[in-house]
C-alpha cells in the first residue's frame, strides 16, 4: 500500500514495504526528484538499510558465538512495516522483531521510520529501540536514488555533486567480496563532476568527509536536491556500474560493508552501533529542494 502526504510545496508517497519513500514531487511544476524503481536499472527508490549496511563477508556473520546469514543491506527494505500514525504533514511507520527477523538477526528491536514535511524539506526521522534484555548491535543507513538529471532533457554528465565544505578525500575501494583498505584519491574541493566511468568499480565510499550536505546540481539548470545528514561517519555515492541509469544515490550511513579480511563478530565491526537495554538511538536526515 502507498501513502501520500503533502503541503503547499511538495508531495511525497511512501510504501508500507520497507517504509520506503517512492516519490518526492514539487507541486509548482511537477518535478520528480526520486527515481521510480524501474527494475531495468534498480528495483528500489529509497530503501532504508538495517541492521547492516553493505555486505557481510560471504553473506554470513557471527553474533554471540552463533552464525547467521543476511543479504546485502539487511532485511528492513524488504519487510512490511505498519502505519503508526499520519497527519497532514507527517507519517510514521514501525517494524518490530519477529520470527522472520530472529532467523537472521538474534536481537529484539523496534525500528521506527518517520517522514515530516517542512516547506521544501522532507525530514527522515529514524529511531532504533533496544527491546531485548541485553545489548544489541546494528548499522543503519539511507540509499536514496535521486533523479539525475533532475530537469527534463538534460544528461547525467550535465550534473555534479556539491559538498558544503572543501574536501580532499580518497574513496575506499569496494570489491565483490566486501570493502578493501585500499584508497584512491577522488575528491579535491567542493565539487565532483558526474560521469558513469566513476562507478565502474562500484560505489564511491568515504569515511572522512567534512561535509554534512551533498547536493545534486546541474550545469544547465537551477534544479537541486540536497541531502543533509549530520553526524554520519560514512557516505556512499552510487549508480549502476553498467552506466545509463537516470539517478545517483547519495547515501549517509552508520556502518559499512565488512572489510575483505574481517573475521570478528558483529559487535566488532567498524562503525557498528551499540544500544544498551531500553536505550533508543535516534537520528535524522533531510532532503531539501533548491
Amino acid at each position: 500500500m502507498l501513502y501520500t502526504i503533502s503541503n503547499a510545496a511538495i508531495k511525497i508517497s511512501v510504501a508500507e514495504r520497507g517504509a520506503e519513500l517512492k516519490s518526492l514531487t514539487e507541486l509548482a511544476d511537477g518535478t520528480e526528484y526520486i527515481f521510480d524503481g524501474d527494475p531495468i536499472w534498480w528495483k528500489y527508490s529509497s530503501p532504508i538499510l538495517f541492521p547492516i549496511v553493505g555486505k557481510v563477508r560471504d553473506g554470513k556473520y557471527r553474533a554471540d558465538g552463533k552464525e547467521f546469514s543476511l543479504p546485502q543491506h539487511g532485511f528492513a527494505r524488504t519487510s512490511d512495516f505498519w502505519l503508526v500514525d499520519a497527519s497532514a504533514n507527517s507519517i510514521n511507520f514501525a517494524l518490530e522483531s519477529n520470527a522472520a527477523t530472529f532467523a537472521v538477526y538474534p536481537y529484539r528491536f523496534r525500528l521506527e521510520l518517520g517522514y515530516e514535511l517542512d516547506g521544501k524539506e522532507v525530514k527522515f526521522i529514524w529511531r532504533v529501540k533496544n527491546t531485548d534484555d541485553r545489548e544489541i548491535y546494528f548499522s543503519i543507513g539511507a540509499h536514496p536514488a535521486i533523479s539525475c538529471p533532475i530537469a527534463y532533457r538534460e544528461n547525467f554528465t550535465d550534473c555534479y555533486l556539491k559538498f558544503n565544505r572543501p574536501e580532499k578525500s580518497s574513496r575506499l575501494l569496494l570489491t565483490a567480496e566486501g570493502l578493501s583498505h585500499e584508497r584512491i584519491p577522488t575528491l579535491d574541493g567542493t565539487e565532483l563532476d558526474l560521469n558513469y566511468e566513476l562507478f565502474k568499480g562500484d560505489a564511491l565510499i568515504f569515511d572522512d568527509l567534512k561535509s554534512d550536505e551533498i547536493s545534486v546540481c546541474s550545469r544547465k539548470s537551477s534544479k537541486t536536491l540536497t541531502v543533509r545528514a549530520k553526524g554520519f561517519p560514512y557516505w556512499g555515492i552510487w549508480t549502476p556500474a553498467q552506466g545509463g541509469a537516470p539517478f545517483v544515490c547519495i547515501e549517509p550511513w552508520h556502518g559499512h560493508a565488512d572489510y575483505v579480511d574481517f573475521t570478528g563478530e558483529l559487535k566488532d565491526k567498524e562503525g557498528i552501533k551499540k544500544l544498551s537495554v531500553g536505550e533508543t538511538f535516534e537520528t535524522q536526515i533531510s532532503f531539501i529542494i533548491g
